[in-house]
């Protein structure tokens, strides 16, 4: 509004050229209908910031504004076309200035109309008040009318048709077929059962993100208990274990990063990497090795060569072939282990996302193993696949033909870490010896039997606050839950939280002490929901239930527990200073249990905890520091 007032002002009396009549009324009609808008966002903003999260009556006038501004959408479009009629007009001859000054303000009013259009697309609920017919499944067997359980059951079916096409909009770049179809309509239905009992926006989990991780500091900086696997000083043997167990990480972490290919190798090298692989891309490919998939310039092939440090000749397949369930891996032989290495990508693509999200459980049936147990369905699809191409296809044959004395080792990082170890049950009756290293796997994979049973050949290794690693549906139901409850409780307006939460993430400090009205409650009330935070919760949800004695005996739990595979080292980091850590960071390890990785942790580096470098970076600097105490 201002710029468009300035170049009014400065032009006053220069629209005598042809066009410029019209130019005239454009800007005087656009200075009038940018003040609107700019007058009916600063109503927006400044009702939108009275009350707080649980109590809306300080807001109830908001929808009337909100549809004023929608309907100023009507006159902006017209706008935006006369300005372009304008703008592709030869016969305008007006200033240079003029002219560059409404492209500009055209291609803004633009972009604003195409920014909303999508966002209304993606973040609308067509659902709107029908939510609140959603019932408990237990009250839902109980209906009396039919009416009311076909209602129930038609809002369900939009709800889960809502899901799926805005799934369908963000994978519309991706080719489609009746597999895509399937894990559409499945991680719909997930997200509608997911969503459909709580009353929250984007902006109310960003809120309670951010007291959750205040809170959880607060509770940390407090004196408390060694936990139960820090009771007792580990003995000698369990320490050489762990050091030898360390050793071998570091070593096969190198070859899980490496199935990420060129990303992974310029992501790490932003400087050298393409020079580096615009060397290799016009060498021939090696016709020792089996390659299938699009690695059209090699740079797949020569990433996984300079990360790995291996030959040509040490390859025996390699494929980068990718759809869902179908993810990329290698299959090599490393001389320096005398092992046969089958390395597993993490996720990488549109399709890894679909295969992480097709998070229903399933049974795995296994000959031999006492109990069968439930895993994660999209990983084990992934494992399947890679299991037939490995059996099916010969490549472990043709692999132990060639050096028969070497043991089998399977590795991945994060998606390729899920699938590498329900891929080493599955071969583990015919390769009784073999190992696998799961770096960063998802946390909901495998039912308790089944955890036991790979303690014994799995080893899993995660860095300290990892997201994935404690990420299961029970976990999200929780973290559901305890988002509803310190928003609810919470005195505060929602714009100062964000606020000082921001200010908090950044610039570190202590935890706000927020006033909630859990402040002066004893004990007893203490246990009961109170109505703000009931006002959030639709119907009350599994998770929702657990608040209440006794609930796990009136209902079964929605999702089964499913935990990490085999043993788990659990690396933690050191550091004197909470935010600006320095770059020689120390970390320390420990073997830890899945008892530890029930909760989601909020923190800064939930997400980076996760990657592949930051993994490797620990373990190197843990490998490094005991081949120098060795020394010592």
């Amino acid at each position: 509004w201002i710029g468009i007032l300035v170049l009014y002002a400065v032009h006053k009396g220069q629209f005598n050229c042809p066009g410029g009549g019209l130019l005239h009324s454009y800007l005087l009609g656009l200075l009038l209908l940018l003040a609107s808008i700019i007058c009916a966002l600063s109503a927006l903003v400044f009702i939108s910031m009275q009350g707080t999260i649980s109590n809306p009556g300080p807001r109830k006038s908001l929808p009337k504004i909100l549809y004023t501004r929608l309907l100023l959408y009507f006159p902006e479009f017209i706008w935006a076309v006369v300005g372009a009629v304008w703008v592709s007009d030869n016969s305008v001859q007006c200033e240079k200035t003029v002219i560059n000054g409404i492209i500009g303000t055209v291609i803004a009013s633009w972009i604003i109309i195409i920014f909303t259009i999508i966002g209304v697309v993606i973040v609308f609920d067509p659902l709107g008040g029908k939510k609140t017919f959603y019932l408990p499944d237990g009250v839902s067997r109980n209906l009396e009318s039919s009416q009311s359980g076909q209602l129930l059951y038609n809002v369900k079916s939009s709800a889960t048709r809502v899901w799926e096409k805005r799934i369908r909009l963000l994978c519309c770049c991706i080719v489609q077929d009746d597999d895509h179809r399937v894990a559409f309509t499945s991680i719909a239905e997930l997200f509608r059962n997911y969503f459909s009992d709580t009353d929250l926006v984007p902006s109310d989990i960003a809120a309670g993100l951010i007291l959750l991780h205040q809170e959880q500091d607060k509770m940390e900086n407090c004196p408390k208990e060694p936990e139960e696997v820090l009771c007792h000083s580990p003995s000698s043997v369990v320490t050489d274990d762990l050091d030898v167990e360390l050793e071998n990480a570091a070593h096969y972490m190198l070859f899980a990063a490496a199935a990420y290919g060129w990303p992974y190798y310029v992501y790490t090298n932003p400087y050298t990497a393409l020079c580096k692989l615009n060397g290799d891309c016009c060498r021939n490919r090696p016709t020792d090795s089996d390659i299938t998939g699009s690695d059209r310039h090699n740079f797949h092939f020569g990433s996984i060569l300079k990360i790995t440090g291996l030959q040509y000749r040490d390859f025996i397949h390699i494929s980068f072939h990718n759809k869902i369930y179908e993810i990329p891996f290698f299959v090599a032989l490393d001389h320096k282990k005398e092992a046969i290495v089958v390395a597993v990508r993490g996720t990488l693509s549109f399709e890894d996302i679909l295969t992480d999200l097709s998070a229903d459980c399933e049974d795995l049936t296994l000959e031999e193993v006492l109990e069968n147990g439930f895993v994660h369905k999209g990983i084990t699809q992934a494992a399947n696949y890679i299991y037939r191409k490995l059996i099916n296809d010969g490549i472990l044959n043709q692999a132990f033909t060639i050096a028969p004395e070497y043991k089998l080792v399977i590795v991945g990082h994060s998606l390729g870490g899920g699938t590498a170890s329900i891929l080493a049950i599955m071969l583990r009756n015919s390769f009784p010896t073999l190992r696998c290293y799961a770096f960063s796997p998802p946390g909901g994979l495998l039912s308790k039997s089944l955890a036991d049973y790979t303690k014994h050949f799995i080893v899993s290794v995660i860095v300290g606050k990892d997201l994935v690693a404690r990420l299961s549906m029970p976990n999200m139901e929780d973290l559901k839950r305890r988002i509803v409850r310190i928003v609810a409780n919470c005195n505060r307006p929602k714009y100062q939280i964000l606020l000082r939460g921001c200010w908090y993430e950044v610039f570190g400090g202590d935890p706000d002490d927020f006033p909630t009205e859990l402040d002066g409650r004893n004990q007893d009330a203490l246990t009961q929901p109170l109505l703000a935070e009931e006002s959030l919760m639709v119907h009350r949800s599994p998770s929702y239930n657990a608040l209440e004695e006794e609930s796990h005996l009136n209902s079964p739990p929605q999702y089964p527990h499913l935990y990490l595979p085999g043993k788990i080292i659990h690396i933690v980091e050191e550091c004197s200073s909470r935010r600006l850590c320095s770059s020689d960071m120390k970390y320390t390890a420990r073997w830890s249990n899945e008892t530890v990785f029930s909760s989601i942790l909020i923190s800064p580096k939930m997400i980076t905890d996760h990657m592949p470098d930051v993994v490797l970076k620990a373990l190197n600097s843990l490998s490094q520091e005991h081949g120098s105490c060795l020394s010592c």
